[in-house]
């Protein structure tokens, strides 16, 4: 795989010559611990009349320091050995483990070498070598010494969980919050992390299976603690901004955002056909063109033509009252992707993030989204990632019923889907769904870029074809005067939807609509639609300037208003193998122009959904303050029967 314009190399000698510095780390160092305290090993004592170390060792001379002898240092290669009740071989596991442990070491020193002579660091340590640092700088090398530790401990763990990844099984181990975070510079920070990874083995590793998992865990906390002491941290922009690419191990680090393996998820859920998804017909539709949009993402360049045409849907909610077809769309699309993917060889991840996420312990729900958010953006995959039921997931800001976890929740969709970071490459897209989104938080359910109605089977047809569809084959009652699924066949259904949202659905918009038609005449020039969108606000003042962006996105999706051809998911030669730049121009071809008719359906279409959801919040919300006013009176009529008695 090639470079992109916004990655530098990280070259193998590089690496390498890195390895022996590493392999020492591995062998043995003193270490005197300042935040963290020791735990119990889990493995028991061996007698004194057997030997704890392999009868194969390495007698590489240079690579023990004098020191190593000692007891009390922390020796992490003997350590791993022994993590299989004293086995005199070493194990496949363990020696994958010494391995990745070597190679995220020799990686995170690598890092640290290119920042120091990115910044004054290198400079800097050599005058304070020589004895020439200047007084007024010793501030800033101190700052710096902190930022080369943050990142020394980041790309280490980040490499090793990457490294590991791969060789996980299904055990996990929970060795908790990371505490020996050292910051005095990127030697002392490593020492720091190596001898507290030497205390989780001993106390979680009981076997080759474990011992993976306790490395794994470990790095994972590792990362999440030094992102947190990064936040405030000097100097670290240099990091932050880069992203170096190690070709051999396929990693990419960028920043202080964890790395994935580019590997598919096994997805077990039954998957439908389109013409299984009985009416919902422009929602059915904006997923079966998203699901082919998706497959336009070019691994190379990583990025998506309709992401820089203008035409992508990275967020969408889709909302309707139970029973009306939410999960079968979800089964629908990722089924649809499931099977594009495996015609093209691309890796497909699919993740839902479910109310087991939230957590009683602080901090530890906003680790689980944060994780589901990761694992879906990975650039490496074809990601989708749902959120079923959000209004019961993501807390509502200001609710006294929504807890800690939801919250933390709340806040990581939040920065996730429009923070000041995010970046949309158009590998994956984000569906919400809800039979309750009045209950979501107003500016997270912003955040959904596109709507999707999931309103069911709606005419007389719908309902036979949901009805046949349903008692299947294994009964002899004739079908009738009926064309089956005629009703479903997409472009048909779909204009018909769409024209229907000229005008307004819901009460109180119909009426703002009215009241300016009435005023300035039909609704044909920029103007005179931004008139209507004031009257909009001047009626919720929820419809905001992301309310605006979300409808001219949508446009803009209106725009691309076309499917990619079967054949071209088919035949990947035909279009998803092709360069960037010609898929870009195939794409390009296909566009159809923006019309006045487009616009104003789609305003129609965003301020009807919000003027549902505002609807059914008041109603919410009357209804909760009168249960609390009969609370309230009940509670003085017991109080008062008690006083008097």
């Amino acid at each position: 795989m090639t470079l992109t314009a916004d990655q530098m190399e990280l070259r193998e000698e590089d690496i390498l010559k890195h390895y022996a510095a590493a392999a020492a780390l591995l062998e043995g160092f003193d270490h005197t611990p300042r935040i963290g305290k020791g735990k119990a090993p889990a493995q028991a004592e061996r007698s004194s009349g057997i030997g704890t170390r392999r009868r194969f060792r390495s007698t590489t001379p240079g690579l023990v320091t004098r020191s190593t002898a000692r007891p009390e240092g922390v020796h992490l290669l003997d350590r791993i050995e022994a993590a299989d009740d004293g086995d005199v071989l070493t194990s496949p596991a363990q020696a994958v483990a010494t391995t990745a442990l070597r190679r995220a070491l020799a990686i995170s020193l690598a890092v640290t070498e290119m920042f120091g002579e990115q910044t004054a660091l290198a400079g800097l340590k050599r005058d304070n070598l020589a004895g020439g640092l200047s007084a007024n700088r010793k501030g800033e090398f101190s700052a710096l010494l902190t930022a080369e530790a943050l990142i020394a401990l980041h790309v280490f763990g980040n490499a090793a969980a990457y490294l590991l990844a791969s060789h996980a099984s299904e055990t996990t181990v929970e060795v908790g919050e990371v505490e020996e975070v050292l910051t005095d510079n990127g030697q002392l920070a490593l020492h720091g992390a190596l001898w507290e990874l030497d205390q989780d083995i001993a106390a979680f590793a009981t076997d080759d299976a474990r011992l993976t998992a306790t490395i794994s865990a470990y790095a994972e906390q590792l990362m999440e603690k030094v992102s947190l002491r990064a936040q405030t941290a000097a100097h670290l922009e240099p990091f932050r901004g880069a992203s170096w690419r190690v070709e051999a191990d396929d990693l990419t680090i960028s920043g202080f955002t964890p790395a994935s393996k580019a590997k598919s998820t096994t997805l077990t859920m039954t998957f439908k056909k389109p013409h299984e998804v009985v009416g919902n017909h422009i929602a059915r539709y904006q997923a079966l063109k998203l699901s082919k949009m998706l497959m336009a993402y070019d691994f190379d360049r990583r990025l998506n033509p309709f992401a820089e045409l203008g035409g992508f849907i990275f967020t969408f909610m889709g909302d309707g009252k139970p029973g009306t077809g939410k999960t079968t769309l979800i089964q629908m699309m990722a089924g649809l992707i499931n099977e594009y993917c495996q015609n093209a060889g691309y890796p497909f991840r699919y993740q839902n993030l479910s109310t087991e996420s939230i957590d009683s312990y602080q901090g530890k729900s906003a680790q689980n989204a944060k994780a589901f958010i990761n694992t879906v953006l990975d650039p490496g995959v074809i990601g989708f990632g749902t959120i079923d039921d959000i209004d019961q997931l993501a807390g509502k800001r200001g609710d006294r019923q929504s807890s800690a976890g939801q919250l933390e929740i709340t806040a990581v969709l939040m920065e996730s889907f429009a923070g000041a970071n995010t970046v949309v490459r158009g590998n994956c897209t984000f569906g919400m769904f809800s039979n309750y989104p009045e209950n979501v938080d107003d500016a997270l359910r912003q955040r959904a870029g596109a709507r999707f109605l999931v309103d069911g089977p709606q005419t007389r047809d719908d309902y036979i074809d949901i009805l046949y569809l349903l008692m299947g084959k294994n009964h002899d009652i004739p079908l009738g005067d009926h064309e089956v699924y005629a009703a479903q066949e997409i472009k048909t259904a779909v204009a018909a939807s769409f024209e229907s949202h000229n005008r307004p659905h819901e009460e109180g918009l119909l009426r703002v609509f009215d009241q300016v038609s009435d005023r300035i005449g039909e609704l044909d020039t920029i103007a005179k639609m931004g008139t209507y969108l004031k009257g909009i606000q001047e009626a919720d003042d929820r419809f905001t300037g992301r309310a605006i962006k979300n409808i001219t996105d949508a446009v803009k999706v209106r725009a691309m208003d076309f499917e990619l051809p079967d054949e071209w998911m088919e035949q990947p030669e035909l279009f998803l193998f092709k360069s960037y730049d010609e898929k870009k121009a195939m794409i390009g071809e296909l566009r159809v122009p923006i019309t006045t008719g487009m616009v104003l359906q789609e305003i129609n279409r965003y301020a009807d959904s919000e003027f549902r959801y505002a609807d059914k919040s008041d109603e919410v919300a009357i209804e909760t303050m009168v249960r609390e006013f009969g609370r309230t009176e009940e509670a003085k009529r017991r109080y008062l029967e008690g006083k008097s008695g």
